[in-house]
Parts: structure tokens; sequence; C-alpha cells
């Protein structure tokens, strides 16, 4: 351990230059396209269905949930979580199943019906129906992060 270690430097005058990557031609038909982006690229993408997450319709119900707030809470039902499911039929009947805060809500009545209207009037749907359920209960987790944030959760 009593030996000194000693940087050793080498100067150069130059440096040989890498070679540089290079991509050939496929051989056979089968390989992989030289681009392999063209073919991605020029894809159209899959249409997806009316009841589907994605669709135009679907999207359109949830903006119009978006727009119905709870009377005693400053946040909508969907970002409150009372929303449990929307679910899209081919021939664009929905069904939304959702639950309410508590069961001695003061609005147990009315909101279902609110909901069954305002998914009723969205351009396209046929007809609306509405499931209230309350199991599984309804607790705070279920909020989404705005509303946490909105409501000062987090």
């Amino acid at each position: 351990m009593t030996e000194e270690r000693k940087i050793m430097v080498e100067e150069v005058d130059t440096v040989e230059t890498p070679p540089k990557a290079r991509v050939d031609a496929p051989s056979e038909p089968g390989e992989r396209q030289r681009d392999y982006l063209d073919g991605f690229l020029a894809a159209k993408p899959v249409p997806v269905a009316a009841g589907e997450p994605g669709g135009n319709l679907y999207d359109a119900v949830i903006d119009a949930l978006k727009e119905i707030y709870d009377p005693e809470i400053p946040v909508n039902i969907y970002d409150l979580g009372l929303i449990y499911g929307v679910d899209v039929t081919d021939d664009s009947h929905v069904v939304v199943t959702m639950t309410l805060t508590t069961p001695h809500c003061p609005v147990a009545e009315s909101m279902p019906g609110e909901v069954e209207m305002r998914v009723g009037a969205v351009p396209g749907v046929g007809d609306a129906q509405v499931n209230l359920i309350w199991d599984p209960p309804w607790d705070p987790q279920k909020m989404s992060d705005e509303a946490k944030l909105e409501l000062g959760m987090l």
C-alpha cells in the first residue's frame, strides 16, 4: 500500500473516427422495413364503438354528467365519485349507475330524475335510464383528485 499510483497521460495528434451505424435494405420481403414508422404513421385510427369509453356519445354523456352539481358540495357528481358506471348500447340507449353521498341525502328523490333528464337531452341518446344503488356505499376516496383539491382535501 505504500506504492504511489500514477496517472499516465498520453498525448495524441488525431483520433480515429468510429464507424457510423447503417441500416441495410431488407433482403427478404418479410423483414422489417427500413423506416418502420411509415406503416405506423399511415395507419388510420380504429373507430371506437358508441358505448365504449372514448366514443363520441360516451364522452358527451360524461360531459353532461359533469354539469350536474351536488347542491351541498360545490363539485360535480362525476368528479365527486357518485357515478359508478355509464353503459351505452349499440342503439344509443344509456344506462347510468350511480349512488348518493347518503341514503338520507336531501336530493335523493330529485337527483336521479335530473341525471336522467340531462343524459336524455344529449344529442344522439335514444333512451336514458338511471339505476340508483347503495352498495358499495359512497366514501370520499371515490372522489377525483380535482374534487379533493377543490374541497381542500389534498
